[in-house]
Order: C-alpha cells, then structure tokens, then sequence
C-alpha cells in the first residue's frame, strides 16, 4: 500500500461543491462554546455532504481565525447561517416538513443504530453545548432524540466526535 497524494483523491474544489448533490441532512448547533469544535464540524459537514449549518445562540460564526484552524477551509464550501434563537428555528424548520432529531442522552432515545431514515425525508440533527447539551426545550419539541451507544465509564463523547458518528451513521442509511 501507498499513501495517496491530495492530487490523487480527485477532490471538488469549493465552486463543484457547491453544485454537487447534497445529503438532504441539516446541522445545528446549540451553544457551542469551542471555536475549535465548530471548525471540526464544518470540515466533517464538508466530507459527509451536508446541506446546511445553522449556528445557534452563543455558538461563534466565521470568519474567525479559531474556527479556520480545523475547518481547514470548509466555512467556505458548507453553506451556514447564523440564528440566534434555536426554537424559532426548529419551529421554521418543523413547518417546511424536516424531522429534527436532538443528539442526547434521554428517556425513551432511540440508539443511533437502530434510527430508521424515511425515504425522501430530510432531517435537522441538533448538537448541544460540551457542558449542558441540547436545550430541554429543544429536546421537548424534536421529533425525535437519538443517543449514541457508549459501553466506557464516561457519560458522552466531545461534540466534534459526536457529530463525526452521527453523521457517517445517517449519511451511510441515505445514500447507501
């Protein structure tokens, strides 16, 4: 084996993707307070195809010099946008037809490997704060709250890492 080069892996550039077919997924975030975990989850929405971003309260928006340092450039090719209240944009997402699911540990969670995507459907995923999580009253509206099975002795996984499983996991049930 040989590790490829960046010329090898026949990549988009930013004006192709942003006329390739897109993963009919949204993500939003929650309150994220790292600029780090931002950055990381727009260079993973880059790689998985995603629709959109919605960046959400105290959540920080590009440019940002912090953001840039893991998104790599990806703030340029994913299209976003900044709202500052998470449940009018749930509640204007809702009324245009896309299922929301709340990544969170709660009553009644459907594990992550056995939610079941509906065919021609498009879904909003929320992440919550690295403290916190997911607003409650974020968590009460969505249609749906998906937990990732975790079996070690901590309680949840860095945001970045979570969106990183979530992602491949939906985006593997619709285009596979």
């Amino acid at each position: 084996m040989r590790k490829l080069k960046n010329s090898e892996l026949n990549r988009v550039d930013v004006k192709g993707f942003k006329k390739v077919k897109k993963t009919p997924l949204i993500v939003i975030l929650d309150n994220i307070r790292s600029l780090n975990n931002i950055g990381s989850v727009f260079r993973t929405s880059d790689a998985f195809v995603i629709e959109k971003i919605y960046l959400c309260g105290i959540t920080a928006t590009p440019p940002n010099k912090e953001i840039h340092k893991t998104a790599l450039g990806s703030t340029e090719s994913i299209d976003w946008e900044y709202v500052e209240n998470t449940l009018m944009l749930i509640e204007k997402l809702k009324n245009s037809n896309i299922k929301i699911a709340s990544i969170e540990q709660a009553d009644n969670a459907t594990m992550l490997q056995d939610f079941e995507i509906e065919s021609n459907q498009k879904y909003a995923v929320v992440f919550g704060n690295e403290v916190k999580g997911v607003q409650q009253d974020v968590v009460s509206v969505s249609d749906y709250c998906i937990e990732i099975p975790q079996y070690g002795t901590k309680h949840s996984l860095n945001i970045s890492v979570s969106v990183g499983v979530v992602l491949w996991d939906i985006f593997k049930k619709m285009r596979f």
